[in-house]
């Protein structure tokens, strides 16, 4: 049972008999009264144990977007439902309105409309359902409560997508495609063309030159049906904030967008991600499914408080990843967590693989470092520089190791990724 606000304004309303004749008896009937009005109330409002709930619409957005719930209110009974209905969900599904009116006659059905708005990946999922059907007399109500199972998942916003279109004229110039042919170092003979300033003197095809009396050079298709293994980092290192953007979230993002070439360019993807433990994983998908299983992988990720443990990501990679592959480590640069962690098992994954390193750099340490105005200022920038001392020694030391880095802020981090990716296919290194 519950009480409405007009329950004090009718006790209100009880104080002028008691004014007029002031003893206990009219304080004594007025307060029956009252009583009497409020059971009355309560026996002729709707039951809610006659009303029967489901639940339809949306199973999942991308982050930012949008979703429709719909909550469908039954009423079995035999008299009218008027009343309240709290939809309640977990706060980050940004679900609103937070209550909805009822009014349900007898044998019929309402659909009452939940938007969500969703502020985190992962599955945002509602709490409970409180009706409450109020008496004919609006002064007390029924109220019960009802758990309805339903799931949204939030999968990752993927803004990077508008970096995909020019990303792609790149890859049919290494293609072949335009007419401004890029020649690649792949392994796949393409065609023969005549010598123009600016070629490769070893592309030069002598026997070909000797027939035609005339400089021909080989040019060459860029490697296709190669395999490319993402590896995400979701130890503490990724739970840091650049700007407004988890570390995490913006290695998703750049690995949609290389994930989405690289189906594009004909190479094939397996997605790990993991810190102790594998946390998700995607393996042996076709071309045309693997970017919906990692979005869906990827949308109940979060970061975990552990350290990395670099030994068992190199195992479950040189498991995982039997021929010759790309490797992309999206980690940080931290030069504690790689020094203890990856760097002392790093020689056996090169042995085998083309690793590539892309860690997200934080604008503000760079604000920091040009800082000179006051005494806290200089103190900033000493610890800033000192803290870019660092990146620039960890990716020295990568490097010698035959790691390719890419170490970009949030807002070109993912173009830098797929333009490492593109430089590497043209190459011919994958």
């Amino acid at each position: 049972m519950a009480l409405t606000g007009r329950l004090p304004l009718l006790a209100l309303l009880g104080i002028i008999p008691v004014a007029l004749l002031p003893n206990s008896l009219t304080v004594l009937v007025v307060l029956l009264l009252l009583v009497v009005i409020v059971v009355a109330d309560v026996l002729l409002a709707a039951p809610v144990s006659s009303l029967r709930l489901s639940r339809s619409g949306a199973t999942g957005c991308r982050l930012g977007d949008t979703a429709q719930v719909q909550l469908s209110i039954t009423n079995g009974g035999g008299r009218r439902a008027r009343g309240l209905v709290r939809d309640a969900w977990m706060p980050s599904a940004g679900a609103t309105p937070a209550r909805h009116q009822l009014d349900v006659p007898p044998g019929e059905r309402r659909v009452l409309t939940s938007s969500l708005l969703p502020t985190r990946r992962g599955d945002r999922r509602p709490d409970r359902v409180t009706v409450r059907c109020i008496g004919p007399l609006g002064v007390a109500a029924r109220q019960g409560r009802h758990e309805i199972d339903w799931r949204v998942r939030v999968q990752p916003s993927f803004a990077s997508r508008k970096f995909l279109p020019e990303r792609l004229a790149r890859l049919r110039q290494l293609d072949g495609q335009l007419a401004a042919r890029v020649r690649g170092q792949g392994t796949e003979f393409d065609s023969l063309r005549d010598y123009v300033d600016g070629d490769d003197v070893r592309s030069i095809d002598w026997r070909a030159t000797a027939r035609r009396s005339e400089v021909v050079v080989r040019t060459w298709r860029p490697e296709r049906d190669r395999r490319l293994l993402l590896v995400l980092d979701t130890s503490r290192t990724s739970a840091g904030r650049v700007g407004d953007t988890p570390r995490l979230d913006a290695a998703l993002d750049a690995a949609l967008l290389l994930a989405a070439l690289a189906v594009r360019a004909g190479d094939r993807i397996d997605l790990l991600a993991m810190d102790r433990d594998v946390r998700a994983a995607v393996e042996g998908v076709g071309r045309d499914q693997v970017l919906p299983r990692m979005v869906d992988a990827m949308a109940g990720l979060e970061p975990a408080l552990v350290e990395s443990d670099g030994r068992r990501v190199v195992a479950e990679v040189l498991r995982r990843a039997r021929r010759r592959s790309l490797v992309v480590l999206f980690t940080s640069l931290d030069a504690a967590s790689l020094e203890e962690g990856l760097l002392p098992v790093l020689g056996s994954l090169t042995g085998r693989h083309t690793v590539l390193l892309a860690s997200v750099g934080d604008p503000r340490i760079d604000e920091m470092a040009s800082g000179r105005g006051e005494v806290g200022a200089v103190y900033d920038a000493a610890a800033a520089e000192q803290a870019r001392g660092e990146r620039r020694r960890m990716t020295a030391l990568l490097r010698l190791r035959g790691v390719e880095v890419v170490d970009a802020p949030p807002a070109s981090f993912a173009p830098a990724v797929s333009d490492a990716y593109l430089s590497l296919k043209a190459a011919g290194r994958l």
